[in-house]
């Protein structure tokens, strides 16, 4: 069997905005590798470029120059309706503030990607309740967000992510509104999902106890490498 390389390769990436007081790089020449089945941390201060970055792997920017490569398929090719489409079938999104619909229970709102794919009501239900067990919240399945902790809603997120079974998880300061025990919960959740090889965790702390739980960590200063 080949090797598919690593799930994501950034080259030479540069990232620069136009502001009233001129051009500023966001990133500024950064090349990296993700390899598959890890948990990399992506760390910094604030400012440093960490989220330009992710965004740019993810799709959701578009780099002023340099290549993305994620899971084989170079970004630079696709219009913003492949990236779309690569982000529904291969890349997941989980961020600081959860995110959830606060009308919708929290299997609803783990189910909702899949409900977007049109997938059969019962094969969806039971995977929403795979997913809810996995993240060990099989019975909250019909509380909404307001219900649960900030441990629980990030594990709601995560779960959500995982919907659509994506290679790359890219996870922006996902302990951020946590405290400390739950923030190290959400770690392990993560490392257990990159433990199994079919899910590759890429996300971006200040936390020194995330870092310290990373395969490998990436660091930014001012938009370039360390």
């Amino acid at each position: 069997m080949s090797d598919p390389g690593p799930v994501v390769l950034v080259e030479h990436l540069t990232r620069t905005y136009e502001t009233p007081g001129g051009p500023v790089r966001a990133v500024r020449d950064v090349s990296v590798t993700v390899p598959r089945g890890r948990v990399v941390a992506l760390v910094g201060r604030s400012g440093s470029g960490k989220t330009t970055l992710l965004n740019c792997i993810g799709g959701l920017d578009v780099p002023t120059s340099g290549r993305v490569v994620v899971d084989g398929v170079d970004l630079g090719g696709l219009d913003e309706g492949g990236r779309t489409a690569l982000r529904q079938d291969r890349i997941a999104f989980v961020f600081q503030t959860f995110g959830l619909l606060p009308m919708l229970s929290a299997a609803e709102n783990v189910g909702l990607p899949l409900r977007l794919r049109r997938q059969d009501r019962r094969a969806r239900e039971r995977r929403v309740a795979e997913l809810l067990d996995q993240v060990g919240l099989a019975d909250h399945a019909g509380q909404r967000p307001d219900e649960l902790s900030g441990g629980q809603q990030q594990r709601v997120a995560i779960a959500r992510a995982l919907a659509v079974g994506p290679v790359l998880l890219i996870a922006d300061e996902p302990t951020g509104q946590l405290d400390a025990d739950s923030g190290a919960e959400i770690v392990a959740l993560l490392r257990s999902l990159a433990a199994d090889g079919r899910t590759t965790v890429l996300l971006s702390t200040h936390d020194p106890a995330v870092q310290a739980a990373a395969d490998e960590t990436i660091r930014l200063a001012d938009g370039a490498l360390v």
